[in-house]
């Protein structure tokens, strides 16, 4: 079977934790609707809705049982047969780490009529809450079989991955030093992870090194272009002979990985994240680093992480130069981005009408350039300034993020460093906390797999 994996927002568990840990201490549940992510490599089932059962309807509720009339389901079951998408049930356990015997009888009397009711191949789970915030589960096949959840995944300002094996391994002579620093379980964490990269120049070449040199499990790198000589001051470990040859970036990354012989796994696509593929690629991964610098790329990928239930970590770099040596401005930014949580439209780091045209520019270059010429398009850079320096900075800043969000150090809460941004020119470090969520983004939150994929009609059909 394919491995399953369950992925909530921490807002959702939240809403889980105060209906499943009521006052009166009696047992309670809850439904989770769930979009899917179906690739070779997992099933991942994400939390779009949480459906409480009312305890007023509940016909017991003891500290150690609860009984619930499953007609309430009804309704929600339609939605979930006519939208494709999973039902895992959720309750809660003080203490008690494992279904009880009570737990597997219900759950094979419950799930051969959702199956029967639901017209999809599933799958559909069930999942219990702790009282100390963890969070694990399983697989209810229709026969009545338990697998258990390969993974669940917590995204919040905090990221937290609880595994269905628990057995640590040791840790080899390349990660003590990263152990030491930030944890066992952080590097055991890394290990396990599968992180997409999209974008493998400017950045993307450092954040790739960075991620593998940390012990990363598998990267998923994406980028449609080949290494120029223009390139050369700034892709780490590219060479004169990749430029003449036009090797692709992914490729010249992945090659470089190899020989770090650290056991980081890759899938490389050269391809535009406008690609079929590559959507669904980085749809499978647990977080996304964004190192592009288009607008409609980027737009995109905030849409995809809302979907997919995916950390997003968003870089920007602006260097303003005359080209003879005069220097305006040298800044980066670094995004932290929850599905549920504000986005870089609300954040205002582009408009609707920047996508728009940026848009134009790829899909339709004549009628662009057109629009530039007649001035309907304004204030529009198309080739900025860009050294290595600067991009392993603001990269460096960017994979801390990560390792921050996995084990929280910081002094205040990870919260307060939504954006950071830094600027040499100025001599500016500075933090914004997060905003309110974006109506744009935030309605897509758990949907998963639809079609056209992420309501994009230039990705439909496949």
């Amino acid at each position: 079977m394919t491995p399953t994996t369950l992925c909530l927002t921490a807002k959702q568990r939240e809403i889980l934790r105060a209906h499943v840990f009521p006052d009166d201490r009696c047992e309670a549940v809850a439904i989770a609707l769930c979009g899917r992510a179906v690739s070779p490599h997992r099933v991942k089932l994400l939390v779009h809705r949480i459906v409480p059962v009312p305890y007023d309807i509940c016909a017991v509720r003891t500290p150690d049982r609860v009984t619930w009339p499953t007609d309430f389901l009804v309704p929600h079951l339609h939605e979930a047969s006519r939208e494709g998408w999973s039902v895992v049930k959720i309750h809660g356990h003080r203490g008690y780490d494992r279904f009880s015997v009570v737990d597997d009888a219900a759950d094979r009397r419950l799930f051969p009529s959702l199956y029967a009711w639901i017209e999809s191949d599933g799958p559909h789970g069930s999942a219990i809450v702790m009282d100390d915030g963890r969070v694990f589960g399983r697989v209810v096949t229709e026969s009545g079989d338990f697998v258990s959840f390969a993974q669940v995944s917590v995204v919040g300002d905090n990221l937290e991955f609880f595994r269905g094996d628990r057995a640590g391994a040791a840790v080899p002579a390349f990660g003590v030093r990263i152990a030491q620093t930030f944890g066992q379980g952080t590097f055991e964490q890394l290990q396990h992870l599968r992180v997409g990269v999209v974008g493998a120049s400017g950045t993307g070449s450092p954040v790739i090194e960075e991620l593998a040199r940390n012990g990363v499990g598998e990267l998923v790198l994406v980028d449609p272009d080949v290494v120029e000589d223009k390139n050369l001051n700034r892709i780490w470990n590219s060479t004169r002979q990749d430029a003449q040859e036009g090797r692709s970036k992914v490729n010249v990354a992945a090659r470089a990985i190899a020989a770090m012989g650290l056991g980081t796994g890759v899938e490389t696509l050269a391809a535009n994240l406008f690609d079929w593929g590559a959507v669904r690629a980085i749809a499978s991964c647990d977080i996304v680093f964004g190192c592009m610098d288009t607008v409609d790329g980027r737009y995109l990928l905030n849409k995809l992480a809302a979907f997919y239930l995916l950390p997003y970590i968003d870089l920007g770099v602006k260097l303003e130069a005359d080209g003879h040596g005069g220097v305006d401005q040298v800044a980066g930014s670094i995004h932290y981005l929850r599905p549920d949580g504000s986005s870089l439209l609300s954040r205002h780091v582009f408009t609707m009408e920047q996508v728009r045209v940026a848009g134009l520019r790829r899909t339709d270059p004549e009628r662009y350039r057109k629009e530039l010429d007649e001035g309907y398009i304004r204030g529009v850079q198309e080739d900025r300034p860009a050294v290595i320096h600067v991009n392993t900075l603001v990269a460096s800043l960017a994979v801390n993020e990560l390792l921050a969000r996995i084990h929280p150090y910081r002094l205040d809460p990870n919260a307060h460093f939504a954006t950071t941004r830094i600027s040499l020119s100025h001599g500016i470090f500075a933090h914004e906390s997060e905003g309110g969520p974006c109506p744009t983004v935030v309605r897509h939150v758990g949907r998963g797999d639809v079609e056209p994929l992420l309501d994009w009609p230039e990705l439909s059909g496949r």
